[in-house]
């Protein structure tokens, strides 16, 4: 035991952490099923859970920033630093939004197994290009590249929750397809069940197909250390948090999804603009590309 904490340092303490904060969100998406009725998909997940799950999802990738410079000043040796950062991260930018993903908007399985098999595709698709994403990171570690090749595994969380708070949202906003309008039947005698459709839940698997094919990508994404690019994701960050703590504090402790007040709405205005902000990142003119002289 002591050999392995003498290999430690202050940054492998809030990678810890991190990862801390993505078995937590796990646990609360296994919280939202569990502490509902008996059929939760149906009845609706106890969804105060679902943003508590964002909360700690958002927190670790808050840790993830300070835990490079953290390192970099105090670690003399990077010794298990790059280990413990690339498992904490595949934990929660990868596991843990791809589970949230599934557990949110898999409630359309009951109607359609279709939906809920592609979901789950979709889901591993966000942890293998994740994995992909991490292993490429950390081969590319020591470049000094002023860019990252690929969307980064915290950009994609925080892309899968803006666009999963908005849907999950949307109903209530007064804009797009109502929630309680629209009802896919199936069965016959006793078994004869109507369940709500959610909306736009058709998006979540395009966005979750395109967020992983970004990771593995080669579009050159700036890695936000000044300017207008700091300043804007600063924003879209205040947005998130902002977005996800008014949804906890304004959904009661037995409040479900399918029985949401309108006074949670503004929370969904705010994951929207998250989102927004996310996009023009993504889609903005890449850096110039950095070329080594080889015979230097």
């Amino acid at each position: 035991m002591k050999s392995t904490f003498k290999l430690t340092g202050l940054a492998d303490y809030i990678t810890l952490t991190n990862a801390m904060f993505g078995t937590m969100s796990i646990f609360f998406l296994i919280l939202a099923v569990d502490d509902t009725l008996s059929d939760p998909y149906s009845e609706g997940l106890a969804t105060k859970y679902i943003w508590a799950s964002m909360l700690c999802i958002f927190l670790s990738a808050v840790g993830d920033i300070i835990d490079g410079p953290v390192a970099r000043r105090y670690s003399k040796q990077k010794l298990l630093g790059g280990s413990l950062d690339i498992m904490s991260d595949c934990l929660s930018f990868c596991v843990a939004p791809a589970l949230m993903m599934f557990i949110m908007f898999g409630r359309w399985g009951e109607a359609t197994p279709l939906w809920t098999v592609s979901l789950g595709v979709a889901g591993f698709w966000i942890i293998a290009t994740g994995m992909l994403r991490l292993a490429r990171f950390q081969h590319d570690e020591g470049s000094n590249l002023p860019y990252f090749h690929g969307l980064s595994s915290p950009g994609n969380a925080m892309v899968l929750m803006s666009a999963a708070g908005f849907v999950w949202l949307q109903p209530l906003l007064g804009v797009g397809p109502n929630l309680k309008n629209a009802e896919i039947c199936l069965g016959e005698g006793i078994d004869y069940a109507c369940h709500a459709t959610p909306g736009l839940d058709i998006v979540i698997l395009p966005i979750m197909f395109i967020s992983g094919a970004l990771m593995i990508s080669d579009r050159r994404l700036s890695k936000l250390k000044g300017g207008l690019d700091m300043k804007l994701s600063i924003i879209q960050m205040i947005c998130l948090l902002t977005g996800i703590t008014w949804a906890l504090i304004r959904t009661g402790a037995s409040d479900v999804s399918l029985e949401l007040g309108g006074d949670i709405a503004p929370a969904g205005w705010l994951f929207f603009s998250s989102g927004l902000f996310a996009i023009y990142y993504i889609v903005k003119p890449q850096p110039p590309e950095v070329v080594h002289d080889e015979e230097a």
